[in-house]
């Protein structure tokens, strides 16, 4: 629902206040904001609106209100949209140009750590939407064909494949121009149903060899996880907010760190669902990683050209300073692409 203006800037009074305090927030502490001039009374019935709505709880009778995760989610929005004209220059983020990648990004991570206070993560960047170069077939005996498939970053996969009968050198010349015609230059996005189908039709009686070199072109050219690194940093900051330090809480986010098998699904879900802006913000249980339910996750994808693409990620409390992480993000987007197209 489309909030009032009155009602949408009490919302974010309290929003702000609670970010501020981590205290439930009540209407005579709202009734001080210059900008409102309301009374108490006003602001009670609105902010008991906020609550119907969804916006706001109160978690103790007697007690203020704090911000839902819906309520959250509406700031976070707004918020955004305000990002979209405006990027504040982070504090010497970069001093020195350093002469390898790995040096940078762990760099970059002990700066967003310090000057946010909450816990980061920056991974390498990986190869996105890698094309297929070329595709190799040849017989190795009478019962396998061996396939060699080429990315475009110069990744060769080799995959042997199983075959009922010896083919003929015709064959397999013109099984390696029907691949490398339909294939070379696609990414595995664009190998879809109807380019598969066509495939098989067009390959006859040796359609089984077409969906096995399919299976090895997939295994060539898809995001290799493996050699996905991440350099954490800030993991400790977590324990200077209440809401997760207890102890089996904070147990579980240091394990994530330490693992990071967990942040690479982060990582792949990031680079997936990045909008335009390049930033994702996960509130509560919107996060895909089971440890970080209780917090906010705010990720941003930076962009170094030809398919190469790599995440940034902050982790803090739901009432983590969104206008901060969000420009300090920006700010060291830009300057990775910076860096990084440079060399």
């Amino acid at each position: 629902m489309q909030l009032d203006d009155r009602k949408s800037k009490i919302l974010q009074a309290i929003i702000k206040t609670y970010l501020e305090t981590g205290e439930p927030v009540g209407s005579r502490t709202i009734s001080k904001y210059a900008d409102l001039n309301l009374s108490s009374a006003t602001i009670r019935n609105e902010m008991a609106d906020l609550e119907e709505l969804g916006y706001i709880i109160q978690p103790h009778t007697s007690a203020g209100r704090i911000p839902t995760d819906t309520g959250y989610r509406l700031y976070v929005d707004q918020l955004m949209e305000e990002k979209e004209r405006e990027v504040t220059e982070m504090k010497e983020l970069m001093i020195q140009k350093q002469d390898k990648m790995d040096l940078v990004l762990k760099e970059a991570a002990k700066v967003l750590a310090t000057n946010t206070n909450y816990a980061t993560m920056v991974s390498t960047p990986q190869y996105r939407r890698t094309k297929l170069k070329f595709i190799q077939l040849s017989q190795v005996d009478e019962g396998q064909l061996l396939a060699v498939v080429v990315s475009e970053n110069n990744v060769v996969k080799n995959k042997m494949i199983r075959i009922e009968h010896l083919l003929d050198n015709e064959t397999i010349l013109k099984l390696n121009i029907l691949l490398n015609t339909s294939l070379n230059g696609l990414t595995i996005e664009q190998i879809n149903l109807a380019t598969i189908s066509r495939l098989k039709e067009q390959a006859g009686i040796h359609s089984e060899v077409v969906n096995s070199v399919l299976d090895a072109v997939a295994e060539a050219i898809q995001t290799d996880d493996e050699d996905l690194e991440i350099y954490t940093s800030g993991a400790t900051n977590i324990f200077k907010y209440p809401e997760l330090s207890d102890s089996g809480r904070a147990s579980e986010l240091i394990s994530t760190f330490e693992e990071k098998h967990q942040l690479a699904n982060l990582v792949t879900e990031t680079v997936e669902n990045a909008n335009k802006n390049g930033i994702q913000v996960y509130i509560g249980n919107e996060t895909p990683v089971q440890a970080m339910k209780d917090c906010s996750v705010v990720t941003a994808t930076y962009d170094l050209g030809e398919g190469m693409q790599g995440t940034i990620g902050i982790i803090g409390p739901k009432r983590m300073d969104y206008d901060k992480v969000l420009s300090t993000l920006k700010t060291l987007m830009i300057q990775l692409d910076t860096i990084f197209k440079k060399e």
